[in-house]
């Protein structure tokens, strides 16, 4: 038994040094598993959230494009050119005009719609087709040509069709006497007397008022012209059809042309 003035050691620190002594040390040849959470740690800057991604969203490739490869050209192809013709019915009473004028008919045209044309006299009609060397829009010449022709088969005189191929707002609009009032016999005479007047003086002064053609054919009236002038000159001849005197039609004549004058 000690001595009671003997020095005793603190029973707390040989309780260390047991539990010290006594634990197991890990071999130096084990490994050490290191597990990481996915929480970023509070020293690391955390990168920035990216919203998520649709289903069906399209995956770009990040390629590289000295790695992508290369095409070459693909060769040009010779265009397949469509030819298309029309065929325009002569009347009768236009066949020995268009015969007489025909040298003056088909030049405009060959030369300026770079059209093919020719005369079928047993079917009486005329027939045009595009041409392969054509330049410009094929299917608004061969129209424009179309026109040309209708237009000097319906009686208008040759310079004034070949208006229609170098302007672009001229038009041709037709109409019978009975779609304005259901006339007959003697009255309907006196209609078609009336539009075109003594010597056709009428006819005339409403062509040089509206700056129109006019052609009377039968029950018919046809009449060539810019848009408004057109709506001026029908106007006119609806008048003279309702039994309108003409020298009311001459007055509202020089009326509207006056007009035109000072808008141009």
């Amino acid at each position: 038994m000690p001595a009671p003035t003997a020095l005793q050691r603190a029973p707390d620190a040989l309780a260390v040094e047991e539990t010290l002594h006594d634990a197991p040390r890990p071999a130096l040849d084990q490994d050490v598993l290191i597990t990481t959470t996915d929480q970023p740690t509070p020293d690391t800057p955390s990168e920035p959230s990216q919203p998520p991604r649709p289903e069906h969203a399209m995956e770009i490739d990040d390629a590289d494009p000295t790695t992508t490869p290369l095409f070459s050209p693909e060769p040009p192809t010779k265009l397949t050119h469509r030819i298309q013709e029309r065929k325009i019915r002569i009347p009768p009473h236009r066949l020995t005009p268009l015969k007489t004028l025909w040298p003056k008919i088909y030049p405009p045209l060959v030369e300026h719609l770079h059209l093919q044309i020719r005369m079928n006299l047993p079917k009486k009609t005329v027939e045009l087709r595009t041409s392969r060397h054509h330049t410009t829009d094929p299917g608004a010449a061969i129209q424009k040509g179309a026109d040309f022709l209708q237009a000097f088969c319906l009686g208008f005189d040759l310079d004034d069709a070949i208006a229609l191929l170098r302007l672009d707002d001229l038009y041709i609009q037709s109409f019978e006497i009975k779609d304005v009032k259901s006339l007959s016999g003697e009255h309907l005479s006196r209609a078609v007397g009336r539009i075109a007047g003594k010597d056709g003086k009428t006819k005339f002064a409403i062509e040089n008022a509206s700056r129109t053609r006019i052609v009377l054919a039968e029950q018919k009236v046809h009449i060539l012209g810019g848009f408004r002038n057109l709506h001026v000159a029908r106007e006119a001849i609806v008048s003279l059809i309702l039994g309108s005197p003409p020298g009311k039609v001459y007055g509202d004549l020089r009326t509207v042309g006056a007009r035109m004058k000072e808008r141009f």
